[in-house]
């Protein structure tokens, strides 16, 4: 797994370099029908359009708000749900990042580890309605704008020409927030063939940083998984690793362990993967490295955006999406918590040395629509 990730990776260098690198006949923009706009490729010139239809009528401008993250979720739950190893069985296994989750949003947005998403599913229903963009391409073009109103957040992939799908992807093939690693593990490798192992799963969870939950429990919706989910910075990997000594709602609730801070929804997923000894100590890499939050995620993303789909058939138009602000904040405990409040999972290195948040204990605000 390691050479084959080096591999991509080398090959992912490769690609900038020869786009650096190339002529100016292969690196001749074309001129967008709004005369306004310039693109590498004309497919992308319909994307500028929805593009700033999106930042003005569902992300409020361009915020990191409810709507970005549940755009940022969505593409995850459409893609994942791909098994080749029901293929392999002779049973239909999904078709990945194909728009399913929305062509047939009566049935999957029904299954368990889908539900909440019908609203956001909804909300995105009128912009594909009124854009000619295929809805594969759309869910994960909305999911990369939406992220890129986090700062700290890096440029997502966007690509077109994706297919949309036929049928409805079948039901159990997205991880739930009461999954143990093994399960989430083995579900992962099994819809990428092989590559999403341990170490990438990881690099996914990247993106509970803007996450936040409605009905793990019900009582508190929009319940952030950090104390900064406005952020896209290292304050989730900070978190899910202190002692947790409460539940911020009505728990214990299925998929819920205790969190640390009032507010706070700490998934037993992500307390078990940080305390996994395959995954403890590369969860606790990200922690005070903003370069490792903004670049993993970035390539992982790139992965998962186009999983089912043949990437050669597909124009990448990652340039419509908006290059987010940085972050320039400083990975901290929050107040009232230091490192002895912290469950050490990582025996290979020492927990970084990060500063206190001065005042009161820090209690965390809802993330709301």
């Amino acid at each position: 797994m390691a050479f084959k990730l080096l591999s991509s990776l080398v090959a992912l260098v490769a690609t900038i370099q020869g786009a650096i690198g190339a002529s100016p006949q292969l690196t001749r923009r074309v001129t967008c029908p709004d005369g306004v706009n310039t693109a590498s490729n004309e497919a992308c010139c319909q994307l500028f359009a929805i593009r700033d239809d999106l930042q003005k009528n569902l992300f409020d401008g361009g915020l990191c708000n409810a709507e970005a993250h549940e755009s940022l979720r969505l593409t995850f739950h459409d893609a994942i749900a791909i098994s080749p190893a029901l293929e392999a069985q002779g049973i239909f296994g999904g078709g990945g990042a194909d728009g399913s989750i929305a062509i047939f949003s009566e049935i999957e947005t029904g299954f368990h580890p889908n539900i909440g998403l019908d609203e956001v599913v909804e909300k995105q229903r009128p912009f594909i309605e009124r854009h000619n963009l295929g809805v594969a391409d759309f869910i994960q073009f909305a999911g990369a704008v939406g992220a890129s109103n986090c700062p700290g957040a890096p440029q997502l992939a966007a690509f077109v020409g994706r297919k949309d799908a036929t049928r409805p992807a079948p039901d159990g093939l997205v991880p739930e927030p009461f999954h143990t690693p093994d399960q989430i593990f083995e579900r992962l490798a099994d819809a990428s063939n092989g590559e999403f192992d341990e170490i990438l799963t990881v690099w996914l969870l990247v993106a509970h940083t803007v996450a936040a939950a409605n009905d793990v429990d019900p009582t508190i919706p929009g319940s952030p998984f950090d104390s900064t989910p406005g952020l896209f910075d290292s304050q989730f990997f900070v978190e899910t690793s202190l002692q947790g000594t409460l539940f911020p709602g009505d728990g214990p609730n299925k998929g819920e362990v205790q969190s640390p801070l009032h507010g706070e929804l700490r998934l037993q997923s992500d307390f078990a993967i940080a305390r996994d000894n395959r995954s403890a100590c590369e969860w606790q890499s990200f922690i005070n490295n903003q370069t490792k939050v903004h670049d993993m995620f970035q390539f992982v993303f790139h992965d998962l955006s186009i999983l089912g789909q043949d990437i050669d058939t597909l124009v990448d138009c990652t340039e419509v999406v908006p290059v987010p602000k940085p972050f320039t904040g400083t990975t901290h405990f929050p107040a009232g918590l230091t490192i002895k409040d912290v469950n050490h999972a990582c025996a290979e290195t020492p927990f970084p040395v990060l500063p206190t948040d001065p005042g009161p204990k820090t209690s965390v605000a809802p993330v709301l629509p």
